[in-house]
């Protein structure tokens, strides 16, 4: 029995396909990646690892092209984390769990996408002055009562500042205390630490006091309470950095989100 072969169909040579970067794929409501999120009306945020990333997204209103690298993306994310932590008054009186959870998933997504992997080999990027934005350090229940936090007592900036020469770290936590007149002043605690690893320093308390003396007798009672709250010793783990923000994680479990100031 003879076999007839079977030729394939030939393709003219006018005719040409498309190259697959000239083809856009039409979006009618919005595209995902996994651990991404993307809106074609609406864009928000999402994570890169390493990658640029470039969409034609195309709408019945508009057509947009959208080129985005790790700093951009950053870039995005911190915005929602200011989004987020707005109205928390950082976080010192707690926030609700959905909130908590938020947040901390905004942090993972910035901490995945950290451009300084390695912050204690370039500690000129930690130096400086920071302002505390958010933490899960909280002052809850009678502990806040006995503090006047309720009452007469307001908490205003949360400074640190850190001399990478000194191998020191001075947290500043200022008050403000109603009465015949209004009293400011502050609590400072120095502390010194060193490094123990690419992403880790321990921490040693070495003093604190609090000015003025007014304001020291409002807190003499509880002194050791209000140290106890905000004694940093221990470890940080520095698990995100650049020029603007900087988060860390303690032994304690606790996070703190920081941004750069100049505030001395």
């Amino acid at each position: 029995m003879a076999t007839k072969l079977m030729q394939p169909p030939i393709i003219p040579a006018s005719h040409s396909f498309p190259q697959l970067s000239q083809i856009k794929i039409p979006l009618t409501s919005s595209f995902s990646l996994p651990n991404s999120k993307l809106n074609c009306t609406k864009f928000k945020h999402y994570l890169s690892s390493g990658f640029t990333l470039r969409v034609d997204c195309t709408t019945e209103e508009h057509s947009s092209d959208l080129l985005l690298n790790n700093e951009d993306i950053n870039s995005l994310t911190k915005s929602s984390i200011y989004n987020s932590i707005e109205g928390t008054n950082r976080g010192v009186f707690g926030v609700t769990s959905d909130k908590k959870r938020e947040i901390e998933d905004l942090v993972m997504e910035l901490e995945a996408n950290n451009p300084t992997p390695n912050p204690t080999h370039t500690l000129d990027k930690v130096s400086g002055c920071w302002k505390l934005i958010y933490s899960t350090i909280t002052i809850l229940g009678s502990k806040r009562t006995k503090l006047g936090l309720r009452d007469f007592i307001n908490l205003g900036d949360f400074l640190q500042i850190i001399d990478i020469a000194e191998g020191k770290a001075v947290n500043i936590i200022k008050f403000s205390a109603r009465g015949l007149i209004l009293l400011n002043g502050q609590l400072t605690v120095q502390a010194s630490f060193s490094v123990v690893s690419p992403s880790r320093v321990s921490i040693k308390y070495d003093n604190s006091q609090i000015t003025p003396e007014k304001l020291m007798n409002l807190f003499k009672k509880n002194y050791d309470l209000l140290l106890g709250i905000f004694n940093p010793e221990g470890w940080l783990e520095i698990t995100y950095v650049d020029d603007t923000m900087r988060i860390g994680r303690d032994n304690k479990g606790n996070i703190f989100i920081l941004e750069r100031t100049t505030d001395s």
